[in-house]
């Protein structure tokens, strides 16, 4: 199988896992707030603690099953940075434009990252997802 659709199905995956755990992320949000509403204290719920861990799990289980079927190998080395890294630029994405950029920013983010995969595009790959994390990190937190 080619690179491009390979690298294409990476884009798509991570465009709909973004676009999902925002999705969900919201909803624990509103969940909890409705939980917390009449409480003047410190109020913690189960989603509060459950959520992120739940987004991260399914994630992970969706790319590695997503990246075999395409082939995208080491697998390891590429849904490593994209789970733990990815975050950054997706919340960015949230704060500053919306769902939609949420879908853009996880799909650019998984393809170039599984475009690492192959030496022959390994520096283009690498090169624009550190660019992407850099100026996430620079709106972030400036």
């Amino acid at each position: 199988m080619p690179v491009i659709p390979r690298v294409g199905g990476a884009a798509v995956t991570g465009a709909v896992l973004a676009t999902g755990a925002e999705q969900f992320m919201c909803w624990a949000e509103r969940r909890s707030a409705q939980a917390c509403a009449t409480t003047d204290g410190l109020c913690l719920t189960w989603w509060d603690f459950a959520a992120l861990p739940l987004a991260f799990t399914t994630a992970l289980i969706v790319l590695l099953l997503v990246y075999k079927r395409l082939g995208i190998r080491p697998r390891s080395v590429v849904i490593l940075p994209t789970i733990t890294l990815g975050p950054f630029p997706i919340v960015v994405a949230h704060t500053t434009a919306g769902w939609w950029a949420v879908a853009l920013t996880g799909g650019a983010w998984a393809c170039f990252l599984a475009m690492a995969a192959w030496s022959r595009y390994r520096v283009v790959g690498v090169s624009v997802s550190v660019v992407l994390l850099f100026a996430s990190l620079v709106i972030l937190y400036r």
